[in-house]
């Protein structure tokens, strides 16, 4: 659907070459992310961009690959940025049709969890998120990318994190939001399921007993609420050229908890069951196989290649 208004200033730093789309802004909304109802979200972003004086058109997602497919041809269209309006799962996506191009991507959070708003500082708030999208500045941002497949924003992850995503069903995350995630959490923790990896990390070789082993590229992983956020890896960063390799091994329910208390109060170092490598080229491998995920996404079991791409796309940010 297409709700074009008033044109953009000719000075917009982010106006693209001449195309059927210069100078407009696609938003790509996925109707079943968060809670909240669809149609009044499309009248509050339609008000809020007119309200700033900025073109832009609407699309609906409806499947999974949609929003690859719509950020692809909106580059191919010359479109001056994508907004991916939805969970990190849009977020995700859009990404995957964007890294390479050279448009940016903005962001609207909407989803359940907004990890990748969160660690890009973009305000929770609608009419705050569509002002970054109209004036943030454009700045690089590393990917990690599944070797021959999507990229991802945040981290990939399997065991114990992958089975949290697996069991967070949407009809879990419709009812409960973000507690979907929590009792996913506490059911896992309750026996963390264990395996034998191989990790190579740059060609280093490592073999470990581990319930979770996380590749990531950006540093907090978000709750809510949000007084339990967690530094994931010490000095986890999307500007670094690396992904951080983190490997848990919790023994037991109450060793599990101790480590989400180490996390959060930013306390890595100490306990020989967490582990950190920091890699560009990451494979995973496992006996027995186990779920594999990217941003909240599941891809399938081990094995697992990632690497990291430097600078693989410019994303909106608040000035």
């Amino acid at each position: 659907m297409d709700h074009p208004l008033a044109t953009v200033d000719a000075s917009d730093p982010l106006e693209r070459a001449p195309g059927p789309h210069a100078g407009r802004t696609l938003v790509v909304v996925n109707p079943v992310a968060g809670r909240a109802d669809t149609d009044r979200v499309l009248r509050l972003l339609a008000g809020a961009f007119a309200a700033r004086r900025a073109r832009f058109d609407m699309v609906e997602t409806g499947g999974p690959g949609d929003a690859v497919r719509f950020a692809q041809e909106a580059a191919e269209q010359g479109y001056r940025a994508v907004v991916a309006a939805g969970g990190d799962g849009t977020v995700g996506e859009v990404i995957t049709g964007l890294a390479g191009t050279g448009v940016p991507l903005g962001i609207i959070p909407k989803g359940t969890g907004n990890q990748v708003a969160f660690n890009l500082g973009i305000p929770r708030s609608m009419e705050a998120a569509v002002d970054v999208v109209v004036n943030g500045v454009p700045t690089p941002m590393d990917l990690g990318q599944v070797v021959g497949g999507r990229y991802f924003a945040v981290a990939a992850g399997t065991g114990w994190d992958a089975a949290v995503v697996a069991l967070a069903t949407r009809e879990l995350k419709d009812r409960w939001g973000f507690g979907a995630y929590l009792y996913a959490a506490l059911k896992v923790a309750a026996n963390p399921p264990t395996a034998r990896y191989t990790i190579v990390a740059d060609g280093e070789r490592l073999e470990v007993e581990a319930a979770v082993v996380l590749a990531a590229n950006m540093g907090f992983i978000v709750s809510n609420p949000p007084a339990l956020n967690m530094r994931i890896a010490p000095g986890g960063s999307h500007r670094d050229g690396k992904l951080d390799v983190c490997i848990f091994a919790p023994r037991s329910f109450t060793h599990a908890t101790s480590m989400f208390w180490r996390l959060h109060t930013k306390r890595h170092a100490g306990d020989d069951r967490m582990l950190y490598l920091q890699a560009r080229d990451v494979s995973i491998e496992s006996d027995p196989p186990v779920f594999t995920e990217t941003d909240g996404e599941l891809l399938g079991e081990t094995p697992l290649r990632v690497r990291c791409v430097p600078g693989g796309i410019d994303v909106l940010v608040p000035r």
